[in-house]
């Protein structure tokens, strides 16, 4: 694992999947290509500013190849104000022909001819639209393969920020991360990962990889035993996220990784949340307001109240590297 050096502080980075509109609970749609989302952007641009904040955007195939959406982002890139990522949801990005449905959502699914022609057309497209080569990726619904190290060295990539520790998703086609860590690591072909911020919380907490699969399988969800451990203290899942995440949980997953003495933290959502109806996560104009003050009391709370910095991916990525020499 890599750690950042010794004389830093608790580091916040923000990751953002910016993406099209699509309703999650359907099959993937190739014809769903709105971005509406991204002209509401700014709402949390302007909150992150204000304390200093350098985001990286993870754009897909839609908002880079759409004028709109450009323009937005090439504002805030251009000022210095946010980094610009890849993403690459397969269903929407070209070149097309593969069937489409939930294995092949997942990029790292795709026979690996087809999954670097999807990557090289997105990296060119956003070069072509920010007037930059991206060099840090997310794979679309966190789905990297066996081959996608390999694509990202050869496009000029250094960093990915697809691994979300202590999950699997293989029962749904997806990867399975539950034996990853949960702190930076230097992947094949030297990509440096920067997983997302997942903790096990609880006086069960040091057996939480072991257990957790226990509690999540279908006859404890049946028997709510999962919740029961959360509510006693016993043990759950937390992700550093403002999406299905309470001020609270938050905060207190942060506690508990400083105890840990962990300095690394990402906190990551989507661009479509900030668009009332689009996620489940903000439904109306007042909803969204309330996302916005949580992201902001966060922020606050990290950088004033836990002494904590912040850094763009590509900060941290090179704060790595220099600790590694």
């Amino acid at each position: 694992m890599l750690t950042l050096p010794k004389d830093y502080p608790p580091t916040l980075c923000v990751v953002v999947d910016t993406e099209e509109e699509f309703d999650w609970n359907s099959s993937f749609n190739p014809e769903s290509r709105s971005i509406t989302n991204i002209l509401s952007q700014p709402f949390a641009q302007e909150v992150m500013d204000r304390y200093g904040i350098v985001p990286t955007y993870v754009v897909d195939y839609p908002v880079a190849n759409t004028p709109e959406s450009v323009e937005v982002l090439r504002e805030i890139h251009s000022e210095g104000r946010c980094e610009i990522g890849a993403h690459l949801h397969p269903w929407v990005n070209p070149p097309y022909g593969e069937v489409i449905n939930e294995l092949h959502s997942y990029p790292g699914n795709l026979p690996k001819g087809i999954e670097e022609q999807k990557l090289t057309q997105l990296t060119n497209q956003i070069e072509k639209s920010f007037g930059s080569r991206p060099t840090i990726y997310k794979a679309g619904r966190y789905g990297v393969g066996e081959s996608t190290y390999r694509i990202l060295n050869k496009l000029g990539y250094q960093v990915d920020t697809s691994i979300v520790p202590h999950t699997d998703f293989s029962k749904i086609q997806g990867p399975d991360f539950t034996s990853f860590p949960d702190q930076p690591f230097i992947a094949s072909h030297d990509i440096i990962e920067l997983p997302h911020t997942v903790d096990f919380l609880g006086i069960l907490a040091r057996v939480g990889p072991t257990l957790y699969p226990i509690l999540s399988s279908k006859i404890s969800k049946t028997l709510n035993l999962g919740s029961i451990a959360a509510k006693v203290h016993g043990l759950e899942r937390l992700r550093l996220s403002p999406e299905g995440h309470s001020l609270n949980d938050m905060k207190r997953q942060t506690r508990w990784a400083l105890d840990q003495g962990h300095k690394y933290f990402m906190l990551s959502y989507h661009s479509s949340t900030l668009l009332p109806g689009a996620t489940n996560y903000v439904h109306d104009e007042k909803d969204r307001i309330r996302f916005l003050s949580k992201l902001d009391a966060y922020f606050d709370y990290f950088l004033n109240r836990c002494n904590g910095s912040t850094l763009s991916i590509t900060e941290i990525k090179n704060a790595l590297i220099k600790v590694t020499k």
